[in-house]
């Protein structure tokens, strides 16, 4: 078996997905074979692996830190919230139902909530619900097998390990720690304040076991002198024993595809680090709709990579006036986010820029919008609902989800992507807009500047955005145009690698090293008051 290690952390967004991705493209360089993993992951950003797997983003990118093609093993449960209390939960890349929070996370009786893919509703003795401890079975026989094939596997958790209501059927953090006795390194956002107590307050909240494994912390996010920081390392040390292993600068543009906000996603790194001025006289100012429940939203961020593109969120109606291009995103709720469209006025304001011949540009759920009717008795059970009637599009919900990674040709150029919807689209007019480069129409259509496709990530593919944002100047009437040398890859490696960096930089790695080849170290003292 090869070692391993788990990165917790104080909070969510404290840096776990950030470092670990940055120890996986360290050891790569090392000429380790590394793996990473997260058994359980709550997101709306998602992939599709070569074998049709539906995995978190942030997964996929961490695969990429490591230089390994992402499976189905690194992500084996992914939660994907349809409103504040309900989740579908997606098991070794599939969906098998669609949940409540009650009935996943469970209680002594409390009653199941939610509904199987077939329609039906898990009763409380099912495995998924209020039974969460029974998939600690499954993801530990991914671990197990990602450890066989690989010399380490770095694993990611989530929220905070001391989340002392979840305990009992954590899956994510201490239980996977101690179900293959995985040392434990805790991360801490400095920049949030408050960190000494947090590093401090999530060991003490743990069981003597649970504390058993955790062998050290990593400050993230730290600004100013470090030796002013080193007598607060040291005291903790005393009140833990247990040693600081790494304290990270604060650095702009260092993210990757996240799981569940806009804050430090690979958009706006991408866009922090481009200096170059607009390759032409022109600016193309793109408006991506900030729908309710949006997903892979990081589709735009190949469009901030390219100088002269500035990308933001919008969700009035009155900044969508200057901008050269409205993207819809995904969504898990189509039908939710079209009436959100409709409340505030933006439905109105896409149909106008439609009839002027300004474009606009729907990815899966925001493609399934612009269509001219939807039927949905599986995602929303709202039945027949109008779409904004801008593309000859009628969709069907499905109960079985598409999940592919197609390739085609688009505007005379290669372009690939994924697909992850329940929504089947059935064109009746308009434009081929991605088709198999014999005239056959794969997906998607267009009339005028109104586009649309289910194709998630096609626009990494280098000359279809260059082909497409050309074509968008010339409808906005903008003398933009592409540097005809940006490459997406490009910029996602060297941004890994500005994460690999990082952590050999800034961190123990001696340390790290001993700990994933050597286990958890023996004797490290019990932190009192200990969990409930």
């Amino acid at each position: 078996m090869g070692g391993g290690l788990l990165v917790a952390g104080t909070t969510s967004d404290a840096g776990k997905s950030v470092v670990t991705a940055g120890i996986c493209r360290w050891l790569v360089r090392q000429g380790v074979r590394v793996a990473p993993f997260k058994a359980q992951n709550m997101s709306l950003n998602s992939f599709v692996t070569r074998e049709g797997a539906e995995i978190g983003r942030a997964q996929a990118m961490q695969a990429a830190a490591a230089r390994v093609e992402p499976t189905a093993l690194m992500n084996p449960v992914l939660l994907k919230p349809g409103s504040d209390r309900s989740s579908q939960v997606v098991l070794l890349g599939k969906p098998v139902g669609e949940l409540s929070a009650t009935g996943y996370f469970g209680h002594p009786g409390a009653p199941a909530g939610g509904r199987t893919t077939d329609g039906g509703t898990p009763g409380g003795e099912g495995p998924y619900a209020g039974r969460r401890e029974a998939l600690l079975g499954t993801v530990t026989d991914c671990l197990q097998e990602l450890r066989r094939t690989h010399d380490a596997v770095i694993c990611e958790g989530a929220g905070s390990p001391a989340e002392i209501n979840l305990r009992r059927t954590d899956i994510v953090n201490m239980g996977i720690a101690r179900a293959g006795r995985l040392p434990v390194v805790v991360v801490g956002d400095i920049d949030r304040g408050g960190v000494f107590a947090s590093f401090f307050g999530t060991t003490a909240l743990l069981s003597k076991e649970d504390q058993a494994l955790i062998a050290g912390y990593v400050v993230n996010k730290f600004r100013g002198d470090v030796t002013l920081l080193e007598p607060g390392l040291e005291m903790l040390r005393g009140l833990t024993g247990r040693p600081t292993l790494g304290v990270l600068p604060f650095a702009h543009g260092l993210g990757i595809d996240e799981e569940d906000g806009l804050r430090v996603s690979l958009r706006g790194a991408v866009r922090e680090s481009v200096v170059a001025p607009p390759h032409g006289a022109d600016v193309l100012r793109v408006a991506v709709a900030a729908v309710p429940l949006m997903s892979n939203f990081t589709d735009v961020d190949a469009l901030a990579a390219e100088p002269g593109v500035v990308v933001r969120f919008v969700d009035r109606a009155e900044e969508l006036a200057d901008a050269d291009l409205v993207v819809l995103p995904g969504t898990r709720g189509t039908v939710r986010a079209l009436a959100w469209l409709r409340e505030r006025g933006l439905a109105d304001a896409i149909a106008r820029r439609a009839a002027e011949g300004r474009p606009v540009l729907g990815i899966c759920g925001g493609f399934q919008m612009l269509g001219e009717h939807i039927d949905d008795e599986v995602e929303s059970r709202a039945g027949a609902v109008p779409g904004l009637g801008l593309l000859p599009v009628r969709v069907r919900f499905a109960v079985e989800k598409t999940l592919a990674r197609p390739v085609g040709q688009a505007l005379g150029e290669p372009v690939e992507g994924y697909e992850i919807h329940h929504g089947v689209a059935e064109v009746n007019g308009g434009q081929t807009f991605i088709s198999d480069g014999r005239g056959q129409s794969l997906d998607g259509c267009r009339v005028g500047s109104v586009w649309g496709t289910h194709w998630h990530g096609s626009l990494e593919s280098d000359a279809f955005r260059r082909a497409f944002l050309r074509q968008v100047a010339a409808d906005a009437g903008r003398a933009f145009v592409p540097a005809p040398d940006t490459s997406f890859g490009t910029l996602r490696e060297e941004q890994l690698d500005r994460l690999g960096d990082l952590i050999e930089e800034h961190a123990d790695t001696d340390a790290l090293l001993r700990l994933i080849e050597e286990g958890v170290p023996q004797g490290l003292p019990f932190v009192p008051p200990g969990a409930p």
